[in-house]
């Protein structure tokens, strides 16, 4: 071979090289939309890409095949927006986003320990052929809600947050916040996680408070040691609690009929 033939061929190969180089990672921007005072933290779960036969070492602590996102408490709705890769490579092994996971946070009173979180998660999957929908946002959306129960010896109220999904016609759903998309529908897009938190409360556990017009009243159960305080079948007897700023009440939230 000619030495301007290798030379052709050494360029060639040069610019391959580079535009292989060139070519970015795939990539999509997560957006999620906040009420006041919540919070989360994200975890973005990578693996190895299908067909690979690599595996990841056992660490301690350290997780490179794990991107963990934070944020804090905003007194006013806000969104929150994070620029994740759907493609990884760690020590050689090619790696796939599989899923976000999402530790949600709200505050309910001002006390420390007035504080309440629920889960959600949002799982990447690859599309088995066809062509996929053309979209530059995708939306997932779940709401949240605050369950009261008492409890103690005071039967102090405290608050459980409950997240749940919801379907494309706002209807709430048994299943976690979050939902499932695809691989291909994410690079260069735009996916948008959209919280929003109820104005209606209702009881953690069922049978246990009944609803009268100007709020919930609690039911006795058994006598005030009973935590469970189930209602009776007819005219159950009630019993007061201790709302978070001290106050001894007969309706929640009302405290007073």
């Amino acid at each position: 071979m000619s030495r301007r033939a290798c030379g052709a061929l050494l360029v060639v190969g040069m610019a391959w090289l580079a535009g292989c180089a060139s070519v970015p990672a795939e990539r999509f921007t997560l957006q999620v939309d906040l009420p006041a005072n919540f919070r989360f933290k994200s975890a973005a779960n990578y693996s190895p890409a299908a067909g690979e036969s690599c595996t990841l070492p056992v660490r301690r602590g350290k997780r490179p095949e794990r991107k963990v996102f934070s944020v804090a408490y905003n007194t006013a709705a806000s969104r929150v927006t994070q620029d994740l890769p759907l493609t990884e490579t760690v020590e050689g092994c090619p790696l796939v986003l599989r899923s976000v996971e999402f530790d949600f946070y709200a505050r309910w009173g001002t006390r420390d320990t007035d504080i309440g979180g629920d889960i959600a998660a949002i799982y990447i999957q690859d599309r088995a052929g066809g062509e996929t929908p053309g979209l530059e946002t995708l939306e997932l959306k779940g709401r949240c809600q605050w369950l009261f129960r008492t409890l103690g010896t005071q039967h102090a109220i405290r608050k459980i947050l409950k997240c749940n999904s919801l379907d494309n016609e706002g209807q709430l759903q048994k299943t976690r916040a979050g939902g499932v998309v695809l691989h291909d529908q994410l690079p260069g897009n735009t996916l948008n996680l959209v919280m929003e938190v109820s104005d209606e409360e209702r009881p953690y556990m069922g049978n246990t408070w009944i609803r009268f017009p100007h709020g919930w009243k609690r039911c006795l159960g058994k006598n005030m040691d009973d935590q469970y305080g189930f209602c009776a079948k007819d005219a159950p007897p009630f019993r007061s609690f201790k709302m978070p700023d001290g106050r001894e009440c007969n309706v929640y939230p009302t405290c007073t009929e």
